[in-house]
């Protein structure tokens, strides 16, 4: 059976509410209606400006029918204008409004088929929404969702796992778990297995022995594209479980561990920029951590995410004498300014001196001591507000591309 065979009357079930995706494709219907309907009024109008019998030909016009456009020549001659744009019913919405009322999980990916062809944003939006209310809470329903994955076209890939990520279903050990072990797949693309890990990133937290295979695959030389979805998975996952529980560091130990282990640059980076987001209160262990990549880490991009990270926990006169010897060292104008900057944000004001004797070593950055001398003596101390109060936070260029 096909959306072709329902019986174009039928209707959503009572008591079920539209998806939004729906709703919008069908005021999308209703707009393109409007316009039709003014277009065709328009036309109308000018026929009736152009003809000795206007009205007849306004009411043509209003009809949807062959009017004649323009006015007439010097000849009393006219041209004939294309007919005015008409919306037909919205063919869409209708076939969706059907497929809405009748779809089940067992024809979904058949009936779906034709819709996701179209290749309409909105229609796979709608799909989406649509299979994770069939998935719900059963996680069966989501083993045979992700079982489908393994062998889906890239859209259909991506409206599985992206309603599977969705669903409530998704936090079932059974799923987790079967996801997890998808994503360790060898037998499948790095595409393919980063997708899978990346819907594992709604957990609320995750078991050590999840947590250390995420690490160990994201270490790995040949990991590519999946470890890094491993990487942001753990970090988001990282983020939700500190804001309701407070305890980010079995995560920072397995991001530390990825930013200082993995041989893929990008991954490195990812996994030391990313409890910028998190804002964590680091360990003694972690910031001895941090500062041997702020020394150590062949990325430049790592060591200014390490000087983000120290700057906002530890000893702030520490983290003034480590920036300032990190600063001579330092090659890179960009982890320069990222010490700068980040040394105000560690011990506010007291960091003056530090930052005048950066301005003394490197002068390109006298000009900025002034600056944020001028601010601290108008009276500003959080680093929030005094970052807003510069008149060029990127006077380097160094932003473009950083979130």
């Amino acid at each position: 059976m096909t959306p072709e065979s329902l019986h174009r009357s039928a209707a959503p079930a009572p008591g079920r509410r539209v998806p939004k995706a729906l709703a919008w494709l069908a005021g999308a219907a209703l707009l393109v209606g409007g316009v039709a309907l003014l277009s065709s009024r328009g036309d109308a109008g000018a026929s009736s400006d152009a003809e000795a019998g206007g009205a007849a030909a306004s009411r043509k016009g209003a009809a949807g029918g062959r009017g004649h456009g323009g006015r007439a020549g010097a000849g009393g001659t006219q041209e004939e204008a294309p007919p005015p744009p008409r919306f037909d019913e919205a063919v869409c919405w209708r076939e969706l409004e059907r497929f809405d009322a009748a779809v089940t999980l067992e024809n979904f990916r058949a009936w779906a088929a034709p819709l996701l062809a179209s290749g309409d944003s909105l229609v796979a939006d709608y799909l989406t929404e649509r299979l994770t209310e069939l998935i719900g809470q059963d996680p069966d329903r989501a083993s045979e969702v992700l079982s489908w994955a393994r062998t889906a076209g890239p859209d259909e890939f991506n409206v599985l796992l992206t309603a599977l990520r969705g669903s409530e279903a998704v936090h079932h050990a059974q799923v987790a778990t079967q996801l997890l072990a998808q994503g360790m797949d060898a037998t499948l693309d790095g595409g393919r297995r980063a997708g899978i890990l990346a819907a594992l990133d709604t957990q609320k937290r995750f078991e050590p022995a999840a947590l250390d295979t995420l690490t160990s695959f994201a270490k790995d030389p040949v990991s590519g594209e999946a470890g890094w979805a491993a990487t942001r998975t753990i970090a988001r996952v990282m983020k939700r479980d500190f804001e309701a529980k407070g305890n980010a560091a079995p995560y920072m130990d397995a991001l530390l561990a990825i930013g200082t282990e993995s041989p893929d640059e990008q991954i490195r980076y990812l996994a030391l920029s990313t409890p910028m987001h998190a804002t964590p209160v680091l360990d003694e262990h972690t910031r001895a951590q941090y500062a041997k990549v702020l020394t150590q880490e062949g990325s430049p991009d790592g060591r200014e995410a390490a000087a983000h990270n120290l700057s906002i926990s530890g000893d702030p006169q520490e983290v003034l004498e480590l920036f300032a010897q990190a600063f001579a060292r330092e090659q890179e104008t960009c982890v320069r300014w990222a010490l700068f900057r980040f040394a105000a944000r560690a011990s506010g004001r007291e960091a003056l001196p530090v930052m005048a004797n950066m301005a003394m070593a490197d002068p390109r950055f006298q000009p900025l001591y002034q600056i944020f001398e001028q601010l601290y003596a108008s009276g500003l101390h959080d680093f929030v507000r005094l970052w807003n109060s510069l008149p060029d936070q990127d006077p380097f260029g160094c932003l473009v591309g950083h979130d």
